[in-house]
Parts: structure tokens; sequence; C-alpha cells
């Protein structure tokens, strides 16, 4: 499905996403889907996971703030949605920042089959076992192109799902076929949990299309896009305008 058809099937379905997010970015995350036409839910309670996954048209798991409660909470929506074959995007944020992390990130991943993986790179070295470079939640490794495609391959290929790796050129694979999103603007790494809204937005992409490597690769445009747009209206202002012009570019861009 083109880029721009995926929009329109948005605007038009107006898909449930529903997101277990972390509790810096959930309201970001609701409003950029809102913004772009998709209807988000924000529930948490482990107790009504499989009546809300059996109602959402994906799913948007995030551990950026996990306790055993969400973990609990994304295992439940995670198994059942492979149950319904409703698509799964999750977001291990910092899953290098602990070891208590990690092993509960490798229990999701043993329990459920997830459509899309969204990693930066140092989140994707720790999920395939080499040293991470963590620092807190965001990533501090560095690396060339060559280096960040085959980390995004080698993990695509060992979770058996799709995997977008963000970097300041995107990587989206699918183990074998490789695709580049270049652009965007640098400032978008100023704001706090662009790469979580960038997740949120891989489930209103993934909810419209049966092609989870083609619909990845289309989010990430459209955020690059945003990113850029936003820079160029926020022009001599600070970084709350910025902000806020996101959501604004994520509302008005065809």
């Amino acid at each position: 499905m083109p880029f721009h058809a995926i929009l329109e099937e948005i605007r038009s379905r107006k898909p449930l996403v529903h997101c277990i997010s972390n509790i810096v970015t959930a309201n970001d995350c609701a409003n950029l889907l809102l913004a772009i036409g998709a209807s988000p839910m924000m529930a948490q309670a482990p107790e009504e996971m499989d009546e809300i996954t059996a109602i959402s048209s994906a799913t948007v798991l995030n551990i950026g703030t996990p306790d055993e409660a969400r973990f609990a909470a994304c295992e439940i929506c995670g198994v059942h949605a492979n149950r319904l074959h409703s698509p799964v995007i999750l977001d291990p944020v910092g899953v290098g920042a602990s070891s208590w992390r990690l092993t509960h990130v490798q229990r999701l991943l043993t329990a459920f089959v997830p459509d899309l993986v969204r990693v930066n790179l140092s989140e994707a070295r720790s999920l395939l076992g080499l040293r991470g470079q963590e620092r807190g939640v965001d990533s501090a490794a560095i690396s060339n192109m060559e280096d960040t495609e085959r980390c995004a391959v080698e993990l695509s290929r060992k979770l058996g799902c799709t995997v977008l790796l963000s970097s300041a050129t995107d990587v989206a694979t699918d183990g074998s076929e490789v695709l580049r999103i270049p652009g965007g603007s640098p400032h978008i790494t100023a704001v706090t949990g662009s790469g979580c809204m960038l997740s949120a937005l891989c489930g209103a992409f993934l909810a419209v299309s049966d092609d989870p490597l083609r619909a990845a690769a289309a989010a990430s445009t459209f955020w690059k896009r945003c990113s850029e747009q936003a820079e160029a209206r926020s022009a001599g202002s600070g970084m709350g305008t910025y902000h806020m012009a996101l959501i604004d570019a994520a509302s008005l861009l065809r």
C-alpha cells in the first residue's frame, strides 16, 4: 500500500490503537494518534488486557517505566494478540539499562512473537547479547551505517519479526530486505519520547496494512517529515514550540 494510501486508510478507518505506554510519554502518544486520525486507548490494568486486546486494531507495548504489573499486562496483550492475529509492536525502551529489565523483555519475547520491534542501536545490541551502551533509556552507541544495518538484520532474524532501528538514517528490515529511511530534523532528539511516539505511529500504520516492513518504513518516513516541518514551523522559537509543532505537522501532513 503506498505511503499516502496508508495515511488515508488510517483517517478513514480510525483504528483503535491500544498503547501500554510509559508515564513520561503517554499523553504525547495519545495526542499524536489522534492527530493522524487514529483512536488511542491507554489501558494498563492486567485484569482487562484480554478484552482490550480483542477490540483493538493494534497493540503497542512500551516498557519505558516498567514494573511487574506492566510486564504482566504486556505479556497478556502479546499472547492474546498473537492468538487473534492482531499486530503487536514492542518498544523495549532502555532494555540494557538493567539486568531485571532485560530478563523481563526476554520473557516477553519467549511468550509471544511481535510483528515489529522498534529499537535504537543500544537496545538492539542488548537484545543481541552484545555489550550495550545505555545511558538511562537513551542510546549512546555510535556506529556506521553498515554496522547499524547488520545489527538490525541480525536482530530481525533472531526474533523472527520486522525490526525498525531508529538512528540518523532509520533502518527497517525483515531479515532479508533492508530499507533505509533518511532525513529528519536533529531537533527531535531533544524531545522526550520521540521514539515512543514513533512506536505509537507504527501501531496505527500496521493496523491498516498487512506488510509490517513497509508499514514501519512508512511510519518512519512520516515521522521524519513531521520533524522537518516542525523545525521549519518553529524556526527562531524554543524546543517547546518545536514539540507542539510536531503534533501540528502530524495533523496536517498529507
